[in-house]
């Protein structure tokens, strides 16, 4: 199991997006990637899943670029001393990021059939690229990496939940030579397909999206949800004492920039561009 404090090193990794013209800047540096480059989002589910799994805070390690989804990080981020920034969950961003990308071929691994070839038809309706490769989201990564490697996508679209997604996108990014944007987006593809609906707008802004899907789908949610809830209480408790812990050795919380970070989540130099 994890120790708190490389958890903790993970989220002090997280891009703080504060305005409008950062998250612009964003985009256009995620569109002139020069290498594999992982995209991903940490919300409140993916944080118990890090402080839980070894492997997966690896696999999240990996990203180039990681976010922040979710008010539960937005609460938790000003207890450990950092700011929150802007709420850049993946469901509003993506499409945004797809929207303002000049043409791409674009690969989608993930989810099942039919709400590909729906959300296929959505994508290439409000953006300008062409959806080369369709793929489930039950194959072994191998497969993924097969058809990466064949199509050569500029963009590559994971939705396979956590953290599957995000294992896969390491692998790809390992496995790949050539330069793409590997998104991982969670349920953005049954959202746009309208295999599940958006909570009202009144809703989102109030923080209550979380309720609204779990309405949508109780049984699958409610152990992320409402159990998860007292997971994520007690993960932010020994997060706050790993960082109280460090503060107290090194006499004041070192720095961003010149925090060393653990191996599994060491940084590679286009990290430190973006």
């Amino acid at each position: 199991m994890p120790n708190p404090r490389e958890v903790l090193e993970l989220i002090e990794r997280m891009r703080c997006i504060s305005n409008d013209g950062e998250r612009r800047a964003l985009i256009e540096r995620l569109g002139a990637v020069d290498r594999p480059t992982v995209l991903s989002f940490l919300n409140a589910h993916g944080l118990n899943v890090c402080m839980d799994s070894d492997a997966a805070l690896t696999a999240f390690g990996a990203s180039d670029v990681l976010l922040r989804d979710g008010i539960g990080l937005q609460a938790v981020m000003p207890v450990l001393g950092m700011p929150a920034g802007l709420n850049m969950n993946g469901t509003d961003f993506i499409p945004l990021l797809l929207k303002s990308l000049s043409p791409r071929k674009v690969a989608i691994y993930g989810t099942a059939t039919p709400w590909l070839d729906r959300a296929r038809v959505v994508l290439e309706t409000i953006t300008p690229h062409r959806y080369a490769d369709l793929q489930h989201g039950f194959h072994p990564t191998e497969h993924y990496i097969a058809h990466a490697r064949t199509n050569r996508p500029d963009v590559i679209l994971l939705a396979m939940g956590m953290p599957k997604q995000e294992q896969v996108a390491a692998e790809l990014k390992r496995a790949l030579d050539h330069p793409v944007l590997i998104v991982n987006g969670g349920a953005i593809v049954d959202f746009l397909a309208g295999r599940f609906k958006r909570a009202p707008e009144a809703v989102q802004r109030s923080g209550l999206e979380w309720a609204f899907r779990l309405a949508q789908e109780p049984r699958r949610l409610f152990r992320r949800y409402c159990i998860g809830a007292f997971g994520f209480a007690w993960s932010t408790l020994r997060l706050r004492r790993a960082a109280s812990l460090r503060t107290r050795e090194t006499g004041a919380a070192a720095p961003a920039a010149t925090r060393i970070p653990p191996s599994a989540i060491r940084r590679s130099p286009i990290q430190k561009e973006l």
